[in-house]
């Protein structure tokens, strides 16, 4: 009884802190967004220019989330996490100075060369900061495999989950109220920078580190001697991950997802101040997103494992196919002078898309077993971060064509109809066990 207290004390302790921890790249991450329309006044930096930017770095990204997933499942989460937020702290400082630099390198402290120059060092730093941003979520996918068996995983990894949308609220509510682009940048750093404290002080690695038993070993999966050998942890890898037309199918599923989530969050605060809302009201209105994808997280995960037997994927297409219909209202309505029906239909998207971004890893999770989970989530990652191809410099190459974002919004509903139809060919798919079961 007294174990059982005490691993209870320690789960939820590691949940909630590494929630906090991973919260804190976002702050060094989403500030970006709030930046560009600021660099854009002051600097007439084209939105093309910002989308081959975040293109280029959601590529690194993916590939750094598929290293780091594989990485995870064999290192200390705990320091993991510690070193890539201290090198995304110290990027975003620099990224406050890309005038200064730019100006050093030019020779010049004006004109269009510092502009382009301007433009090639937030490129580098981005792509720096989105290499180590890699070092987030996988490590904190293995703790909570680590801490959290599989028949709680849906509810718990959906609160988890609520982690980066607190993250992005924060900083798109203290970013709206920003007017210089450098502070957008330095006040979110010096928040992550204490960040990296807590993580150190607060997070232990699994049950083991703290004097707890491991969780039950589940069927197929490895024991630890079994994962110290390479080759057979290769063939582990391949078996559950790389050679498994399920987890393809859940991370085509996921690039969709993404594409939907990150033309809102990237391009949201530039859509909506050209729809005429202030700066203030387009920071609330990105905040109002996550807070609704909050609460969808919350009950996608709840739904999931109460009323369809863990069955995530059946949450997933139902919620996918409903974001569909809300995506080709709001290609409807956003020149029809009614915001507070298009803010509320965009957080009714939020509330829907958010469920799939958090049950899609679990479900992959729980078939590739808590060995392998990081490996499995880290490519759906990868396969996630494709979509900044589509998001990025398609998106903003469509905005500066046509004037608008109408296109961008049929093409994520299209996509949308994609992902749902994708998502419904492993419906009957039964996770749980480590096993893929079809009933």
């Amino acid at each position: 009884m007294q174990t059982e207290k005490r691993f209870r004390y320690w789960q939820w302790r590691v949940i909630i802190c590494s929630m906090i921890g991973y919260a804190m790249f976002y702050f060094v991450r989403k500030n970006f967004s709030f930046a560009i329309p600021l660099l854009n006044e002051e600097y007439g930096i084209s939105n093309a220019s910002f989308g081959i930017i975040m293109t280029l770095g959601g590529l690194v990204y993916g590939l750094s989330k598929f290293v780091n997933g594989i990485l995870a499942d064999r290192t200390n989460a705990r320091w993991h996490l510690a070193i890539g937020l201290s090198f995304c702290v110290l990027t975003s400082v620099l990224f406050g100075f890309a005038d200064k630099i730019s100006a050093l390198f030019v020779g010049s402290e004006s004109g269009g060369a510092v502009i382009r120059g301007m433009v090639i060092v937030m490129g580098i730093l981005y792509i720096v900061n989105q290499i180590f941003q890699g070092c987030g979520f996988a490590p904190c996918n293995h703790l909570m495999v680590s801490w959290v068996p599989p028949k709680e995983l849906a509810t718990k990894m959906s609160i988890w989950n609520t982690s980066h949308s607190v993250g992005a609220f924060i900083v798109a509510v203290i970013c709206g109220y920003i007017t210089r682009w450098q502070m957008c940048f330095w006040i979110p750093a010096a928040i992550a920078f204490v960040g990296i404290f807590f993580i150190v002080i607060t997070l232990r690695d699994t049950p083991k580190s703290v004097g707890l038993p491991e969780l039950p070993k589940v069927e197929g999966e490895l024991d630890e001697e079994q994962q110290k050998e390479p080759k057979v942890f290769r063939q582990f890898l391949m078996k559950k991950v790389f050679l498994n037309p399920v987890i393809w199918i859940l991370a085509i599923t996921d690039l969709v997802v993404y594409i939907v989530r990150f033309a809102i969050l990237d391009w949201g605060p530039s859509m909506l101040s050209d729809m005429g809302l202030s700066k203030e009201m387009t920071g609330w209105t990105v905040a109002l997103f996550e807070v609704a994808g909050c609460l969808g997280m919350l009950c996608a995960g709840y739904i999931s494992d109460k009323f369809f037997m863990s069955r995530s994927q059946r949450v997933c297409a139902i919620e996918l196919g409903l974001v569909a219909v809300c995506l080709f209202v709001l290609h409807l309505i956003q020149d029809a002078g009614m915001p507070v029906l298009f803010l509320i239909i965009l957080a009714i998207s939020g509330f829907l898309i958010y469920g799939p971004q958090a049950l899609l890893g679990v479900t992959a999770a729980n078939i590739a077993t808590k060995k392998a989970a990081s490996s499995a989530v880290g490519l759906i990652g990868f396969m996630s971060y494709l979509s900044t191809i589509i998001t990025g410099v398609g998106f903003g190459f469509l905005a500066d064509k046509f004037g608008g974002w109408s296109w961008i919004f049929i093409t994520m509903g299209g996509l949308a109809v994609v992902g749902t139809v994708l998502i419904l060919s492993i419906w009957g798919i039964k996770e749980g066990n480590g096993n893929i079961e079809t009933k």
